[in-house]
């Protein structure tokens, strides 16, 4: 069963508990690593803005190195999309963009905060 719960975030389940989407974005290179390299610093510095804004909690490279993996806080997939799109690696087809969404309703000791951002 699908629940439909979308910008406004899920009201429902236990407690009642407000439990805001996040998601998962996987980065695909496209590009041999090198050029991946000419634009990683630009890349990074759309990072860090990212981080700046509050939309982006985690990010790191895949292992082994075919990519990378965003974690990210968004009530609006499309906003996020139009963020995304203004990734130097998307900009110059360095890499694919693949957006997963999800409620974390569980998680585990320790990581509670994951559930309010």
């Amino acid at each position: 069963m699908r629940v439909a719960a979308r910008s406004a975030g899920y009201s429902g389940g236990l407690r009642n508990r407000r439990v805001a989407a996040m998601f998962i974005v996987t980065l695909t290179y496209l590009l041999p690593v090198e050029a991946v390299d000419a634009l990683m610093p630009g890349h990074i510095a759309w990072l860090d803005q990212g981080y700046a804004d509050g939309l982006f909690i985690a990010s790191g490279r895949r292992i082994p190195r075919t990519g990378g993996v965003i974690l990210a806080r968004s009530g609006d997939e499309q906003a996020l999309r139009e963020v995304l799109a203004r990734d130097p690696f998307a900009i110059h087809g360095a890499a694919r963009f693949d957006v997963v969404e999800f409620m974390p309703t569980r998680t585990a000791p320790g990581a509670e905060v994951l559930k309010t951002l």
